[in-house]
């Protein structure tokens, strides 16, 4: 479906019936990316999906922050008629989760955040990200897909799964010029978050792939250490999966996250 968000149109799913789940997807994909985990759970779950913008179905439109994107999914939970949901966001959709607890805490009612990170980029992430800008700019989206692939996938995936890799590139293709500049832009702008966990007040999952080489372990467990502090937390490292850990693990990222929907439904 289409949520008109002023004079934008943006791409979102709405399945399942039970509690909602809103997921919120990694950089440079889309919603799409989210099929494993919302046919898994649609018959007990209402799951929502969107595409930021510039990506899938949303149209390429400014200012790209994850302020902005953070906006767009209550303007999707508005449009839904959905008061308050968990909130699943890997890697930049861990970033828009951070911003919506920051924007609007009381629409939250739990966190899940896969293969991300708190901090800010550092100096050598910046440059990176402008190198992507000029790759997008000069030889097009195909070229960033291919120069961010083997971040995206783990060593175990790229060797054994080649089919993995081509839905993963599939994906990606559905994206625009202008989306993947202003998501990298959006990227590099956006705040620390390191402060923002010791506001984490409500149930927080955190999942990675320990073969996960952009926001490995480390960055998993200093989050965890810190929201452990202030909300009923959970740390899992899926084993043989890299950033993409809910595409490459789907089974395994699908049984800790309805564990962990259903421990909730059971409180």
């Amino acid at each position: 479906m289409i949520v008109q968000v002023g004079a934008v149109r943006i791409g979102c799913d709405d399945i399942g019936r039970g509690a909602p789940v809103v997921f919120l997807h990694a950089f440079p994909l889309s919603r799409a990316m989210w099929a494993p985990q919302t046919t898994a759970l649609e018959a007990d779950f209402r799951c929502l999906t969107i595409d930021a913008r510039g990506f899938g179905e949303s149209e390429p439109a400014g200012p790209f922050t994850v302020d902005r994107y953070a906006d767009d999914v209550v303007a999707m939970l508005d449009a839904a008629e959905v008061e308050r949901a968990t909130i699943v966001g890997l890697s930049m959709g861990g970033y828009t989760a951070f911003a919506l607890w920051r924007r609007a805490p009381q629409r939250v009612r739990a966190l899940v955040l896969a293969d991300t990170r708190a901090g800010p980029d550092t100096f050598e992430g910046r440059q990176r990200r402008q190198e992507l800008i000029q790759l997008a700019r000069s030889e097009g989206l195909p070229a960033v897909v291919d120069r961010q692939i083997v971040g995206l996938l783990g060593k175990t995936t790229r060797e054994r799964r080649p089919d993995i890799e081509a839905s993963v590139r599939a994906i990606a293709s559905s994206g625009t010029v202008e989306g993947i500049v202003g998501a990298l832009e959006a990227l590099m702008a956006r705040p620390d978050s390191t402060p923002t966990l010791r506001t984490i007040t409500v149930p927080t999952l955190v999942i990675v792939g320990d073969e996960d080489a952009l926001t490995p372990p480390k960055e998993a467990r200093a989050m965890y250490a810190v929201i452990g502090a202030s909300a009923r937390s959970r740390l899992e490292i899926l084993t043989t999966a890299g950033h993409l850990s809910s595409v490459e693990r789907p089974a395994a990222f699908n049984a800790l996250l309805s564990e962990f929907l259903r421990g909730m439904e059971s409180n």
